[in-house]
């Protein structure tokens, strides 16, 4: 009860809750990770709030759990050790959006459907991952590294500059922004990601899933919307080939969205109709396609696209590729929407494209390299057969990055929620695809839930210096205790 006092001293009563109902809300997610209830969560509105809740904490060695998001997919806001969850989502402005320097900056509970929104008021949009959820908070999004669809370098590092309350309790931010005054004095504006010193402090908050401190507002690269757009959907029958071709069109550095999706995803997405469209898109698409868009930005639209066309047609022809449709059987029109569609967020009145099919998806996500997609796709297919889980099932989508230097690669399992032993059997597959993607060189960057065990299992000396890293920052062990290797 002492507890509970303090924290209501802190933000008011309406905003501390103990009801079971609202507990629960917070003790799972769309994973399956197993639910645990937290004993309170606190909505908080300002930085002070979160500095004064993190002091009470280290007093207390009450652990506490940020979350910021609207939906939570892999179990990173799951309170493991009960305690406090804090809940950022009534931190949702967007603070200032500079178009000359094409930077914004928002606080945690700004969603990608609220920013992208914004932006497009003013012709600018933020560099999205794959349509993420309208209730995705940006700055996680950010936080965990989530691959942007534009596989260019300028937007590898797209987290500027941040703000961060650290487990101690006192305020922390990172590149220009650590200017005294700063942002109504500073002139620096928060535009240099480096610094204090020449470290890049980003990094060290990046992928930790709050447990090296809180984020209270972030600043992150935006972009001009491209006045002119011709999006092409090229079919491939081996996904050898279009990864083939990939790597030799991104070597011209030419393009805006890159992406290869197979049949269940790319039927996933464009369906209106369910489950009509998914089963008629199926039945007509390739196996595999390449999206691909071309962009004209302010300056002279049609001339880039006219010359970016022609290196893309030239490199069809090296590729022995006959024609670059711009469109998809039974989709008429699509190629007008599809650019926007990859510029914005889900559709918010709309069921989400993961969710189509059975209701329910988990994702297997890791780093690679194109050449070796195809080998990842025989692997978790295998699995998947072992299990009774047919592989006609399992969307993959395969994002390049850096111009095809890396790739996000990606297995989608739908499933039915509701279904116990559907789940279970998942469950298990799940942990066994991810095993033999590990033992095959497939790298988690982002190790959620049973994954982190798997990753830090096999890294000794990695792990330890992030032990020791984490106790000089927390030495209280009170932010996200039960992440990690933490």
């Amino acid at each position: 009860m002492e507890i509970r006092k303090n924290l209501t001293e802190i933000v008011g009563k309406g905003n501390v809750s103990e009801a079971p109902e609202k507990l629960s809300a917070y003790s799972k997610d769309t994973s399956f990770e197993s639910p645990r209830m937290p004993k309170y969560v606190v909505h908080v509105e300002n930085k002070e709030q979160v500095q004064k809740i993190i002091e009470l904490t280290n007093k207390t060695k009450v652990p506490v759990y940020p979350v910021s998001s609207g939906i939570h997919f892999y179990g990173n806001t799951i309170p493991l050790q009960a305690g406090i969850v804090m809940d950022l989502s009534k931190m949702n402005k967007i603070l200032n959006i500079d178009e000359r320097n094409r930077f914004v900056r928002m606080e945690p509970g700004v969603t990608w459907g609220q920013l992208q929104s914004e932006l497009a008021k003013h012709d600018l949009m933020a560099i999205c991952p794959l349509l993420p959820h309208p209730q995705k908070s940006v700055l996680t999004s950010h936080l965990e590294r989530e691959p942007a669809c534009i596989p260019k370098f300028e937007y590898t590092d797209n987290l500027v500059t941040m703000e961060v309350v650290l487990p101690t309790g006192e305020l922390f931010r990172t590149g220009s922004a650590c200017v005294p005054g700063f942002p109504d004095k500073s002139f620096s504006q928060g535009v240099n990601i480096s610094g204090p010193g020449d470290f890049m402090w980003p990094r060290i908050f990046q992928g930790a899933q709050g447990t090296l401190g809180i984020a209270t507002w972030a600043q992150v690269k935006i972009e001009y919307r491209p006045k002119v757009d011709k999006t092409f959907f090229i079919p491939f029958e081996d996904l050898n080939e279009a990864v083939n071709f990939v790597y030799k069109i991104q070597r011209r550095l030419i393009g805006e969205e890159c992406l290869i999706l197979n049949s269940f995803d790319l039927a996933a997405i464009l369906a209106k109709k369910w489950p009509e469209d998914f089963t008629a898109l199926r039945k007509n698409l390739a196996p595999w396609t390449v999206v691909y868009v071309l962009g004209g930005g302010k300056r002279f639209p049609e001339d880039k696209i006219a010359y970016e066309e022609e290196a893309l047609r030239e490199t069809a022809a090296e590729c022995s590729i006959p024609n670059l449709p711009m469109s998809v059987p039974g989709m008429p029109g699509i190629e007008k929407q599809i650019p926007d569609m990859l510029r914005t967020a889900w559709p918010d009145n709309k069921t989400f494209w993961k969710f189509g099919y059975k209701g329910g998806c988990e994702d297997l996500f890791f780093r690679t390299t194109m050449d070796k997609t195809q080998m990842f796709c025989d692997t978790i297919n295998e699995v998947a057969g072992k299990h009774g889980y047919s592989p006609n099932e399992i969307g993959f989508y395969v994002q390049p990055m850096v111009y095809g230097g890396n790739c996000h690669f990606e297995a989608n399992f739908s499933y039915n929620p509701a279904n116990a032993d559907e789940a279970k059997m998942l469950s298990r597959l799940y942990s066994e695809a991810a095993e033999a993607v590990i033992s095959k060189g497939g790298f988690f960057s982002r190790p959620y839930g049973p994954l982190a065990d798997m990753v830090y299992r096999r890294t000794a000396n990695y792990t330890a210096m992030l032990k020791k890293l984490k106790n000089v920052m927390d030495p209280n062990n009170v932010l996200s205790p039960g992440r990690l290797c933490f």
